[in-house]
């Protein structure tokens, strides 16, 4: 077994790109400690997956309405905008006074675990809904809270390369919810209920047993990080607006007209697909699949150019790869074209994914502060997805679905004037 020992890889914060590291921080990244972080979110994120591809059909025994499904499903994203900086500052606390995030962790994983697999064996709307909003305000309670393990556990100069690995592990859990719905949902769709939730359980104990029990170590070299006692996250907003060089709010900005780009392009691909490729909807929503391989190929490997180049940087260029992508979508209206297309822009949005997060995290006051500061990035990428599809199908309102990829790259210039921004405003990574 890798040595995993939490105290070999120290906690600290240093600005954006960590221009300062001491050499402690510099150390190899720990492929065991990698492992049991990827696991834990892969753990949580496969229920997720499966709930967005099960739980509409359960609404709509008792649904006739595709929106007001749609509004349900939405539901989660809201519960996370109003739940998750609240939790994420409450393991801030703990992890301030020495206690572990992962009592919050395992007792969130499973009470969720409870409506989650009593979804099936409800027999009316009201408890279904019931069911359903239990499970969505008690996952985002620990969601947040599991991403930010990366942070506890991986020093800040090894922190983009080990998010890399975890974006990986996040896009498989498709495949995981693809398998059980395909082998089991038809058989039982109460056994097919039950696996996601076991499974999360299973794994995040095996994180917890190798992880949990010892508490990340402080570099005893690193400088003293300045003081700040924030007593809600209402506090810690106002010390990111407040900020003179405003590269916080920057990347907040950022994050959101991304995410919202992101979602836009996802949401309104398959109509895209038979109002303009004239195809049929099976074959439309198979559009997205070769951005979804090529997304799984190059985001470690963009990680790890991206701990070089820098992460303001790399978001920048990434957004230029997803507006060349649109553009040539645009230029070339065939399904070989469309498909070019996705295999670009989603190299474009893997250089963002693996970045964002941590580049608010380095570019956090102290390291008090990164649980709250990843409930921020759910509020701000959640907004910008929950915004992003309407947004852009006024636009095709407007314009027409023949100019909805041309539409997205307008959009995408206005962000990638605030990268430029940012890119600006942090130093670059020493080399």
């Amino acid at each position: 077994m890798p040595d995993i020992a939490p105290q070999s890889e120290p906690l600290e914060e240093t600005p954006l790109d960590h221009p300062e590291e001491t050499p402690t921080a510099r150390r190899r990244l720990n492929a065991g400690t990698v492992l049991w972080v990827s696991l834990a979110v892969f753990a949580q994120e496969s229920v997720w997956n499966f709930y967005d591809a099960q739980v509409p059909s359960e609404l709509r025994q008792y649904i006739a309405s595709a929106g007001l499904v749609g509004l349900i499903m939405g539901m989660d994203n809201v519960l996370g905008v109003l739940i998750q900086p609240w939790t994420g500052f409450l393991s801030d606390r703990r992890a301030r006074n020495g206690r572990s995030r992962w009592a919050i962790i395992l007792t969130g994983a499973a009470l969720a675990s409870v409506p989650f697999a009593l979804i099936p064996w409800t027999h009316g709307l009201p408890l279904l809904l019931l069911c359903v909003v239990g499970f969505a305000a008690t996952a985002n309670a620990f969601k947040g809270i599991t991403e930010t393990l990366v942070s506890d556990y991986v020093a800040p100069s090894q922190r983009g390369k080990a998010q890399g690995f975890v974006k990986a592990g996040v896009s498989l859990t498709i495949v995981v919810s693809s398998l059980i719905s395909l082998l089991v949902v038809d058989r039982s769709v109460t056994l097919a209920f039950a696996l996601p939730p076991l499974l999360m359980l299973l794994l995040l104990t095996t994180s917890w047993f190798f992880l949990g029990r010892r508490h990340p170590a402080v570099d005893p070299v690193a400088p003293p990080e300045p003081a700040a006692d924030f007593t809600s996250p209402w506090a810690v907003v106002k010390d990111m607006v407040r900020d003179p060089s405003r590269a916080r709010a920057l990347l907040m900005l950022g994050i959101f007209c991304f995410a919202g780009m992101w979602s836009a392009l996802r949401s309104l691909l398959t109509p895209y697909g038979t109002e303009v490729l004239h195809l049929s909807r099976g074959s439309a929503g198979g559009l997205a699949l070769p951005g979804a391989v090529a997304f799984l190929l190059c985001v470690i490997p963009l990680a790890y150019a991206s701990s070089r180049l820098g992460q303001a940087r790399a978001m920048r260029y990434g957004v230029g790869v997803f507006i060349v992508g649109l553009l040539i979508g645009f230029a070339v209206p065939t399904v070989p074209g469309t498909a070019v297309s996705m295999v670009i822009t989603s190299v474009g949005y893997a250089a963002f994914a693996v970045n964002a997060l941590v580049s608010l995290w380095n570019l956090a006051p102290n390291s008090h502060v990164l649980g709250t500061y990843t409930g921020l990035y759910t509020v701000a990428s959640s907004t910008g997805a929950a915004l992003g599809p309407a947004l852009l199908g006024l636009t095709v309102d407007a314009t027409g679905w023949r100019f909805m990829l041309l539409d997205g790259a307008v959009f995408a210039a206005i962000t990638f004037a605030v990268f430029t921004r940012l890119a600006r405003r942090v130093p670059s990574p020493p080399q």
